[in-house]
């Protein structure tokens, strides 16, 4: 096992960051048992696979992109248990949403920031996709019980992907890079925080359904490109 380095401490401040967050805001406010376990259990997963991860990849530099984006974690792990609290009892909403727009707000900084500061990397992106969609994944079970069980299927659709391509080896060839994908999750993003809110329901439905709609054509999109890429390999392999 590879030791643990200085730079390897980062993840372990925001697990601490994020527990002492959710300690105060579950004392301040009374919230039930069961959401602040929810909270210290996404923050534990994420942080001990994020650790993992730089062992693999030998990381020197955590990078500034990467604590926007650990800063985002922590704002998700918090809104995981508010989610997992609303199910056994009533949670302050305007709690949830003041800590989901930032969620989505600093999901146009860490991209940038690491664009400016010359730290992107491969890591950082798929840490930042991971948050991303356990985001919606969340927001998404908060507001079906209102909105009907389709809504899932915002939340759902990656992991559904992810899991074809265990099934699928060719499901895991890397996609080309499209800005259009950062706008379809900004608009999951929006939709889902609205719904939340409460506020104009009727509004709320049919953005989560334009959103829905836009998520599927995305992901219909990628997947035609899969099944285009084998079909011209085979092809080409039926001809050698």
């Amino acid at each position: 096992m590879i030791p643990l380095k200085k730079v390897q401490l980062a993840p372990i401040g925001f697990t601490a960051l994020g527990a002492a967050a959710v300690a105060a805001i579950w004392v301040g406010f009374g919230l039930p048992a069961i959401g602040w376990i929810a909270s210290l259990g996404y923050l534990l997963v994420c942080n001990v696979l994020l650790l993992r991860a730089m062992q693999r990849r030998r990381t020197r530099h955590f990078g500034w992109a990467n604590v926007v984006t650990s800063t985002r974690s922590v704002l998700v792990g918090i809104i995981t248990g508010l989610v997992a609290a609303s199910f056994v009892a009533p949670i302050p909403v305007p709690l949830l949403v003041g800590l989901t727009v930032p969620a989505l707000a600093l999901d146009a900084v860490d991209g940038w920031v690491a664009r400016r500061t010359g730290t992107a990397t491969e890591l950082g992106a798929h840490f930042d996709m991971e948050v991303d969609a356990f985001l919606l994944l969340v927001l998404s079970a908060y507001v079906a019980p209102t909105l009907g069980l389709w809504v899932l299927a915002i939340g759902l659709m990656r992991y559904v992907f992810l899991a074809a391509g265990w099934v699928l080896p060719w499901f895991r060839r890397q996609l080309p890079r499209r800005y259009w994908r950062k706008v379809v999750t900004a608009v999951q993003g929006i939709a889902l925080a609205l719904a939340a809110s409460g506020w104009v329901p009727a509004i709320a439905v049919v953005f989560v359904a334009v959103a829905l709609a836009l998520l599927v054509e995305s992901f219909g999109r990628d997947v035609l490109w899969l099944v285009r890429r084998r079909s011209a390999r085979k092809g080409s392999m039926s001809r050698v």
